[in-house]
Formats: structure tokens, sequence, C-alpha cells
């Protein structure tokens, strides 16, 4: 039996991912611009990976590159193993993978489509089995990589209108610990980051009672940011979770710690 190595790593290189190619999924606005914007900071080479908002992934690339980062925008459909491969393959080689791209709709079990169910099922779920498969094979051929997975707390909790989303977010968990158990001797690390109601600008106003509500259900007493997703992120990505692998890390203010009665 071997002795792990017990020398930690320096404070200074704990968060550090100079030389590291990231990709991110679904990044052209909300939690995925600030997952980018996070690992560009951190030292990463990232590749704003976008499907249809070209213009929003070039002011994403743009701002990272004002403050000094490295980023290239690249449109793909990840639902498709062209799409992923192309996206691989404009990044030219990749360490680190965030699948961030998915949809949100509501449609209720009665009412909704064949069209309606696949539709969230491939681009939450499949999207990742694609990416992951793509992505670990050239991280392995680089001596290893991280890939974190965004769910969401709807894998553990459901919520209505939502059977399609929470059925395709719990599968994305459960992929993430398979894949961690088979990735994990050829030196991938594969998480999950779970996050809960994030705020955004338009959000207060479509659903001020939900807001509410989550607020007062949260023991820190607000809604989560996109940064704070992006630190989670950062830190599965990064040398400081080495150890870390086939977690989903609950990002919710402790929503999901609170009692139902």
């Amino acid at each position: 039996m071997n002795a792990p190595d017990t020398t930690p790593v320096p404070l200074a290189r704990a968060l550090d991912l100079t030389d590291k190619t990231a990709i991110v999924t679904g990044a052209s606005r909300g939690i995925g611009s600030a997952i980018a914007a996070r690992l560009a900071e951190a030292g990463a080479k990232v590749v704003v990976g976008y499907r249809s908002s070209k213009a929003s992934a070039e002011a994403v690339a743009a701002e990272i590159r004002e403050r000094g980062g490295e980023a290239l925008v690249h449109g793909a459909d990840v639902t498709t193993r062209e799409g992923v491969e192309g996206l691989v393959a404009a990044a030219g080689g990749v360490d680190i993978l965030v699948n961030n791209a998915g949809i949100y709709p509501l449609h209720g079990i009665l009412d909704m489509s064949d069209d309606d169910y696949s539709a969230v099922v491939d681009s939450n779920l499949k999207s990742v089995h694609l990416a992951t498969q793509v992505a670990a094979k050239v991280m392995i051929e680089r001596g290893g990589g991280a890939i974190v997975n965004i769910a969401s707390i709807e894998a553990l909790a459901p919520a209505p209108m939502h059977s399609h989303y929470d059925a395709a977010k719990a599968a994305v968990v459960m992929h993430t610990r398979a894949a961690a158990l088979e990735l994990g001797p050829k030196g991938v690390r594969v998480n999950a980051v779970s996050p809960g109601l994030i705020w955004y600008e338009a959000l207060p106003s479509l659903w001020a009672e939900g807001v509410e509500r989550y607020e007062r259900a949260a023991p820190l007493g607000r809604l989560g940011t996109g940064a704070d997703v992006a630190d989670a992120v950062l830190y599965l990505a990064s040398p400081m979770a080495r150890f870390v692998t086939g977690a989903n890390l609950v990002v919710d203010g402790g929503v999901l710690a609170t009692p139902a009665f």
C-alpha cells in the first residue's frame, strides 16, 4: 500500500486554474456567465458555449477579456454529438467541463407533449452524457481533469409542473456519481452543484410570491446569486477539491434543511 501524499496544496495555488482550459455550456447568460467569469478570474482559458444567443455570449467573453482573462466563444447544440464534438474541438483541448446548459419550462403531467418531455430531458440530461463522454476522453489523454454538472435542488425536492425537469436533474445527480465511479481511476473527477432559487433581474416581478416564500424558508434569508454558484463550481474544479468526486454540493441558503412541518 502506497501512503498518500500528505503535502497540502499551497494556498496561493489552491484555486489557481492557470494553464487550464475550461468549457462552460450555456454560458451566454445567468449562472453560466457567472461561472465562466469566475473560472477566467482564476486563470483558466474559458470557452463560452452557447446555443442561440451569440451576441450575449460575445458580451460575456468581452467582459472576461476586459478584466485580463482569456475567452473564446463557440455556438453548439450540446444535445447532439456533432455539437459537443465541435465545441471540444474548438477549445483545442479541455481540462475542466461545466455542464450548465438546460431549459426550465413549466408543463403539467396531464398536458405535457412528447416533444415537451424530450426537449427538457435532452437539454438537461442527454447533453450531460454527451459532453461528459466526449470531454472525458480528451481529459484522460491530457492526464486528468474535472467535470462539474449543474443539477438543482429539484433533484431532491420536486416542484409542480416540473416532472420532466425534476426527473432529468435527479438523473444528472446519479449520472455524476456513476461517472465519478468510472472515471476516477482514469484521473477525472466528476461532481455536481445543486443550486436553489437564483436571483435574476426579472424574477421579483415574474414570481414575487415565490421569492418571498423562498426568502422566508431559507435560513440565510435570501435568494442565491450566480456568484454563489460560480464559487462552488470553482472549488470543485480546483486543486482544493482534489479528493472530492461523486459529490453533490447543494447551494441553496439552507432551504432543504428547513422542516416541512
